[in-house]
């Protein structure tokens, strides 16, 4: 029998996230798998972001059953087995034969012919493996009953409860093992009325009053969405993007994929907007998302952006390591490393001088990362505000307050959404994924 459509796509998906740096999530969304079914596309979503999420429990268990070392294994052959193992101890309803054969069919499928036998003797005994219970703990959870449990590099979990303390990092790393919600930007009523006739079910956002949690149906092939009426966009992106304000002339500085400008854009009906990014292609995938007649994209580095500056408005939402999405991006926990938060930390401070340099005296610029990482949040605005008396850091709590008279803001407790006079949200205490922004005004 044919391998199925589901996980042969899962399988190549996995190979490109191992082989190519690429990101999960975009390729499931990606046009080379438009033709998969609905029934397939969520089974393949399902194995692929599973298999990220869990990998450093089930390379535990291929070890425990294999006789070769993981390091040891090609690629290919050791997705397969990730995709089999993921199935066999975390999906009840998928029968063994099924993952077995199908996994063992991928590796033959992969030119991996020597290593059949081997695969398919690793997957039967993992399914006649029982299952672990977890790991007891005494005293609450530990640092290596967060990594082992919930499959986090040690690391990582060292630094968050340093940072945020045992209870909130325990939270952040339950969460990032969970599917988020789907939540939305709605402009109109209208758009909304459209989604409930084609079906998709919506509820309230737990943050801004024009947010929408997707609760039944697939959004993604809407008329809306195709025609950039509607965005897919975590309530914490929306409120960053709340947090900007209004003004006539206004500059995105890291663009893509375009919905914080996109939230620009309708907030500000009236005004100048430039989008800019850096590479080709998202600058074409932020035209052909952002399609209000006021935006307008360049494509150009932050660093030396060919317009004036004498803008009312700046957003900064840097690269940085997202962090705050692994919910979302689960590989990044496996391909972060610690030496690399100094590099994205000078390219980050960069960024925002350049950025403040583009501000009208009174203006304001929003920093804001999708990190938990202290070096890209806190450390880069004091860096850069350090030594510089032309710029002063406000206090987020206005901006939140402002919202919340205006009936935008819907979440009551201000105080959770604030780290000093920052905002801060963190996966598992927010219903949303963990952002960081600081408001910065040009004296």
């Amino acid at each position: 029998m044919p391998i199925s459509p589901a996980r042969s796509a899962a399988f190549d998906i996995l190979m490109r996230v191992a082989l190519r740096d690429a990101y999960a999530s975009e390729l499931l969304h990606s046009g080379r798998w438009e033709q998969l079914s609905t029934a397939d596309r969520g089974l393949a979503t399902e194995l692929v972001m599973g298999v990220l999420r869990w990998r450093s429990r089930l390379d535990e268990t291929i070890a425990a059953a294999s006789a070769r070392p993981l390091a040891k294994l090609d690629p290919e052959v050791l997705n397969a087995l990730r995709l089999g193992a993921y199935q066999l101890r975390y999906l009840s309803r998928i029968p063994a034969h099924a993952a077995i054969n199908d996994c063992v069919d991928l590796v033959k499928r992969a030119q991996k012919r020597s290593a059949v036998p081997f695969a398919n003797a690793v997957l039967r005994k993992i399914a006649a493996m029982e299952v672990e219970p977890p790991t007891p703990t005494v005293g609450g959870p530990t640092v290596p009953f967060l990594g082992h449990e919930y499959a986090h590099p040690q690391w990582l979990v060292e630094r968050w409860i340093a940072e945020f303390d045992l209870e909130r990092a325990s939270a952040i790393c339950r969460q990032n093992q969970r599917i988020p919600h789907t939540s939305i930007r709605l402009d109109s009523a209208e758009v909304e009325q459209e989604l409930l006739a084609e079906g998709i079910e919506l509820a309230p956002g737990a943050l801004l009053s024009s947010a929408r949690i997707v609760v039944g149906g697939d959004v993604t092939r809407t008329q809306a969405l195709q025609d950039g009426r509607v965005m897919i966009q975590d309530e914490a992106s929306q409120l960053v993007a709340a947090l900007v304000g209004t003004g006539m002339r206004i500059l995105d500085c890291c663009a893509a994929p375009g919905g914080k400008t996109a939230a620009l854009a309708a907030r500000n009906p009236t005004a100048e907007i430039i989008a800019a990014e850096l590479h080709a292609h998202r600058a074409e995938l932020l035209r052909r998302r952002v399609r209000a007649a006021n935006a307008q994209v360049i494509q150009s580095d932050a660093l030396s952006l060919p317009i004036s500056n004498g803008f009312d408005r700046v957003l900064a939402d840097v690269p940085c390591s997202g962090t705050g999405t692994l919910a979302r991006n689960p590989e990044i926990k496996w391909r972060l490393q610690q030496d690399d938060l100094r590099d994205l930390h000078q390219r980050q401070v960069a960024i925002l001088q350049a950025a403040l340099r583009q501000l009208a005296p009174g203006g304001r610029a929003v920093y804001s990362t999708c990190s938990l990482e202290r070096e890209e949040n806190e450390a880069v605005v004091e860096e850069v505000l350090r030594d510089s008396s032309e710029f002063r850091l406000l206090n987020c709590r206005q901006e939140l307050e402002r919202l919340r008279s205006s009936g935008e803001l819907v979440w009551s407790d201000l105080d959770s959404l604030l780290s000093g006079p920052f905002l801060r949200t963190l996966p598992g205490v927010q219903p949303c994924d963990g952002f960081f922004a600081a408001v910065i005004e040009r004296q």
